[in-house]
């Protein structure tokens, strides 16, 4: 079974590398005596992704992607070890796919004439009802 990340990219199931640890954490006696959380490591180099992929990857500044180039994800927010291994597959492909989006570059854009022209009428109305504030005959 392989972890489809698009219609031609997956990730091979033997180049994941699960290890299931004990959670940390509320939980009773449970959380002592059950290894239900799931330690999840991906060699991004040693892997069969593409290479536009790895190069994304491990351009990325994310604290689970240590300086080796592993991704490490720890899963511990269910009760049952399969849970917790779907959570952390799922959020390993999603951090795949993310690393490869292209962001659309952000081009400043400038005030309209208009809208400028709005502006300085309402802060110069805004002036003249102050002034009518003012006591008659007031000068500074």
């Amino acid at each position: 079974m392989d972890l489809h990340i698009s219609s031609e990219v997956s990730v091979a199931e033997n180049e994941i590398e699960l290890s299931a640890i004990r959670a940390q954490g509320a939980g009773g006696q449970n959380v002592n005596k059950v290894s239900s959380a799931i330690h999840l490591r991906f060699d991004i180099n040693a892997s069969s992704l593409p290479q536009f992929y790895k190069q994304r990857l491990l351009a990325l500044s994310d604290q689970r992607i240590s300086k080796d180039g592993v991704i490490v994800i720890k899963a511990q927010q269910f009760r049952t070890q399969e849970k917790n291994r779907d959570e952390a597959l799922s959020r390993l492909a999603e951090l795949i796919r993310n690393a490869v989006v292209i962001k659309k570059k952000r081009r400043p854009t400038r005030p309209t004439k208009s809208s400028q022209q709005k502006r300085m009428n309402s802060k110069t109305k805004r002036g003249r009802t102050k002034d009518l504030r003012r006591k008659v005959g007031y000068e500074e």
